[in-house]
């Protein structure tokens, strides 16, 4: 399996693409920057919508017991997986009962993580996603690039590309109006004969045992609406202990995403409406595990809106799909290792640690930092390259001797002044993307010794 770097460099190949790729996505930080500065109270919100996580991290068995009781009371059937295998067998196991072949799914990045798609379309279960940008990816038979923008890597002509192969639109249509409405055509026909419909969640109530799905597309609602079945997929993080709770949230989530001040549509389900069965499944996979990590418990807070990766300057310039995982970005980077270590151990270097996506978060998280720490159990455990690991040690070893340091230094200068080409050459890849700066005449220490006023 190729890493970021490798995965990144090919995306590079594309430069006007990364020159868009980044520009849009920065766009997008600016939205939420002006959403954010409207709200005097803001910075309460996000040490609230924090608090309220922490308290819900700390007693989550409490708080998913007590939704499971008030979910069941609602005539809600509740079931619980252990990982991604026992998700999906449960969603299959359901279909299988209702001899359905055919499911309409809106956006869930629970199910991408548990490859859901794959498996049931491998079980002879054809799977729609509803969603326009997940839809988009899965015509071009790829994942999506973005938690919030699936298809962000891709520029309308190709969409329309996409349409005239498979939704049979004109040759070399791509004005977006015309493309949503091929779309909306095309999907409509399949909220209206899909018998089974999937939805994630963006946020369950223990108090009141119902689940909150945000849209703005509306697909969910139609899906769910229209169909016997509902099976809403959850990740136990994603309780919350009281319905007040809703409103921090709901505040916090699309600003952060979108620069919206909320979703065009925030849908609460509590019961199935007679004659429809509703089943929601909850899934740790991995959760717990991370749960008991001190340093890395926190990124659980995470409420999916993607701010991170809008402002992170390695994503808007390598692509979401360099991240080889679900979720990509800052956050994928700390959720990821914690699933598989040596599949993974590349993501947390992918990070200037600049911490731009720790001031964007909306609850908190401590992201750059979790990156560092992953850094240094990944080393320390022996996930990570013997080239990287020594180069480490012999970094170590020149920063903690002052000789050995200021020799290493003075050579250094003496190379790149002398002979760039040792320096700057395809053996190294720190200068791939980058220009050799001027040796500097002289080291801090020695215009120190120089300057320095004597008592």
């Amino acid at each position: 399996m190729k890493d970021h770097a490798e995965l990144s460099e090919e995306f590079n190949k594309d430069e006007p693409r990364v020159d868009w790729h980044d520009e849009t996505l920065w766009f997008i930080r600016e939205k939420r920057d002006k959403a954010v500065h409207t709200i005097p109270e803001w910075e309460w919100l996000r040490e609230t919508g924090s608090q309220i996580k922490n308290n819900v991290l700390s007693n989550l068995s409490v708080y998913l017991e007590q939704f499971e009781l008030n979910a069941q009371a609602n005539g809600v059937k509740v079931h619980w997986a252990a990982n991604a295998a026992e998700h999906n067998d449960i969603v299959l196991s359901i279909l299988k009962k209702h001899q359905v072949d055919r499911m309409v799914k809106s956006k869930s990045m629970l199910t991408e993580e548990c490859h859901l798609n794959d498996f049931l379309t491998g079980n002879g279960i054809e799977v729609i996603d509803s969603d326009l940008g997940e839809r988009i990816v899965q015509l071009a038979n790829e994942a999506p690039s973005h938690i919030v923008l699936p298809c962000i890597h891709k520029k309308k002509e190709e969409i329309g590309d996409l349409f005239h192969e498979f939704l049979g639109t004109a040759a070399g249509e791509s004005d977006p109006q015309v493309l949503t409405e091929a779309a909306r055509q095309h999907l409509r026909e399949t909220f209206m004969t899909r018998k089974v419909a999937l939805t994630g969640v963006n946020f369950a109530v223990a108090e009141t045992g119902e689940f909150v799905v945000c849209t703005n597309e509306g697909n969910a609602d139609m899906g769910a609406h229209l169909s016997e079945v509902h099976i809403a997929s959850m990740g136990i993080e994603k309780i919350i202990p009281e319905r007040q709770h809703l409103g921090v949230f709901l505040r916090l989530l699309t600003r952060s995403a979108t620069g919206q001040p909320i979703t065009t549509y925030s849908s609460h389900f509590m019961k199935p409406r007679e004659g429809q069965e509703m089943h929601i499944i909850l899934v740790d996979n991995g959760r717990s595990r991370q749960l008991g990590r001190a340093d890395f418990r926190n990124s659980l807070k995470c409420i999916r809106c993607g701010s991170c990766m809008n402002t992170c300057p390695v994503y808007r310039r390598s692509g979401g799909h360099s991240y080889h995982t679900a979720i990509s970005g800052p956050i994928g980077a700390i959720l990821a290792p914690n699933l598989d270590m040596k599949d993974y151990a590349d993501l947390p270097f992918a990070s200037t640690l600049c911490g731009s996506c720790s001031n964007v978060c909306p609850v908190k998280i401590d992201i750059h930092e979790q990156l560092y720490k992953w850094r240094q159990v990944l080393v320390k455990d022996g996930y990570v390259s013997p080239v990287k690991a020594i180069s480490m040690k012999a970094m170590a070893f020149t920063f903690a001797n002052p000789t050995v340091f200021e020799v290493a230094g003075k050579s250094g200068r003496w190379f790149m002044k002398n002979f760039p080409s040792m320096v700057s050459n395809k053996l190294n890849p720190w200068y791939k993307e980058r220009e050799m700066p001027e040796p500097p005449k002289e080291s801090f220490r020695e215009w120190y010794s120089k300057n320095r006023k004597k008592p």
